[in-house]
């Protein structure tokens, strides 16, 4: 049997070239630079997705980022909804730079982090004089034996490491977990990376604007991502009450929603009263309170069943916010007039056709117009929520807690000591990965103390470097 020539070397090439390619990528993966430029990108995107409002309809960009005068002389509508920048997260773009850090993260932890480790929980012993002198900090004892340094090293927490055969030699760590730190770190941003992923992927989010005393399933989603499951249907929430509470000087200090969750037969199985920065949160769905308005006015005109009538906010050009509502003052509803109101608890407004003021009415008041009694019983408050489903957020928590763990344990220093019995003389040396001061101290202690004269003998530190 014989090997075609050209075959072999083709072979060999393509080895070579993948040899080559596996090489060079994973420099290049792995670089440090790489790696800050991906965080920063990541950073200053997340940071858009922040500023700019993610999620809204077509008509909300081109209002509040029109083409004239573009926003920074660049930024419009057109631009926002073209690169994605109106759902940041959910971006190609954005998901690609998110797994290709992860993946440079998990190569820098497999090619340098873990091989550290692995060289560090390796030890060896020094045999000879001359191999302290590469140490950063040694020095050479008279007339002390090594059995006195053991102690000492222990009552510091060093680990000992000797072999039984040869009694002249010592090594001794500790702050393994220092090394250990860099890879929990690692770990940790690759998690949240992950969790941001599957967040992005599966989760959905949604607004409400539901009437006091009203009940409601979640529908009106105005964005999801490719993935996102389909909320279950067989439970529901009910407003129970919306109240604002208001400053001495009329201004709004805090609304609030009290909600019931309902299973399908319309049993309460939870409860809570929800403000600002305090949601509900229900099976990983969270409800915020994010907004407020006037459903409704309830009146009754002389002596008439009560009318609930529902109120529209009128469009004032964002001149503030108005909610308005036409009352008919005859039975053929020929005739009537116009309620107007700001708010929960300021004075009614009452204008006739022509859009002359008539009159004003606060709530649980009466009053004359077109020659009726009109009686406001009621005002009616809405709720603005909004929900939200992120199946993420429990990994990206286990992520920040994986990430503050692992810095904690990175401020550990890996400190090394090494002793060598030579005769009647004693070298020691060590070095360590931080915390430099401090290990110089630790070391010149423990010499001091291998130093104190005793009765019985009295050595001497012959030499000693420190650098």
């Amino acid at each position: 049997m014989t090997l075609d020539n050209t075959t072999v070397k083709e072979s060999s090439s393509s080895s070579a070239f993948g040899r080559f390619f596996r090489t060079e990528f994973l420099r290049v993966l792995t670089d440090l630079r790489l790696a800050i430029v991906m965080f920063l990108a990541i950073a200053l995107f997340s940071i858009a997705g922040t500023v700019i409002e993610q999620g809204e309809s077509h008509g909300f960009y081109q209002t509040n980022y029109p083409e004239h005068p573009a926003l920074f002389g660049f930024l419009t509508w057109k631009v926002i909804q073209v690169v994605g920048l109106d759902h940041v997260y959910r971006t190609w773009w954005f998901l690609s730079l998110l797994i290709l850090f992860g993946t440079s993260l998990t190569a820098c932890t497999f090619t340098r982090q873990l091989p550290a480790l692995k060289a560090a929980r390796r030890w060896k012993f020094y045999e000879e004089p001359r191999q302290f002198q590469k140490l950063t900090l040694s020095a050479e004892l008279d007339t002390v034996s090594l059995s006195s340094l053991t102690p000492l090293l222990q009552q510091r927490r060093y680990k000992i490491f000797s072999e039984p055969e040869k009694d002249n030699i010592l090594y001794a760590r500790k702050g393994i977990v220092g090394r250990i730190g860099p890879i929990i770190v690692h770990v940790g941003m690759v998690t949240i990376l992950l969790g941001a992923i599957v967040g992005a992927l599966t989760g959905f989010k949604a607004q409400e604007m539901v009437a006091s005393g009203d009940t409601f399933q979640v529908q009106n989603i105005i964005d999801a991502g490719p993935l996102a499951a389909s909320i279950s249907k067989d439970w529901s929430v009910k407003v129970n009450r919306f109240w604002i509470d208001y400053t001495p000087s009329g201004g709004i200090n805090q609304f609030y929603s009290d909600l019931s969750i309902l299973d399908s037969q319309e049993k309460e199985i939870d409860r809570k009263t929800i403000f600002v920065n305090q949601p509900l949160r229900y099976r990983g769905i969270t409800l915020y309170q994010t907004d407020w308005g006037i459903a409704a006015v309830r009146v009754r005109i002389n002596k008439s069943p009560i009318f609930e009538l529902p109120m529209t906010q009128l469009n004032t050009k964002t001149k503030g916010r108005i909610w308005g509502t036409w009352i008919p003052t005859k039975p053929d509803l020929s005739a009537g007039v116009s309620l107007l109101t700001k708010d929960l608890q300021n004075t009614l407004l009452i204008y006739d056709s022509t859009g002359k003021l008539v009159s004003t009415v606060r709530a649980g008041a009466t009053t004359e117009v077109n020659g009726v009694t009109l009686k406001v019983l009621d005002v009616i408050g809405s709720t603005g929520l909004q929900i939200k489903g992120d199946p993420g957020i429990p990994v990206v928590y286990t992520g920040f807690a994986l990430l503050m763990l692992g810095v904690v344990m990175s401020y550990f220093s890996h400190s090394q000591i090494w002793a060598l019995q030579k005769g009647d003389r004693l070298y020691v040396g060590g070095k360590t990965n931080r915390a430099q001061v401090a290990f110089e101290q630790e070391i010149l202690d423990i010499l001091d103390q291998l130093s104190s004269p005793t009765p019985s003998e009295e050595p001497s530190i012959l030499t000693e470097k420190i650098s």
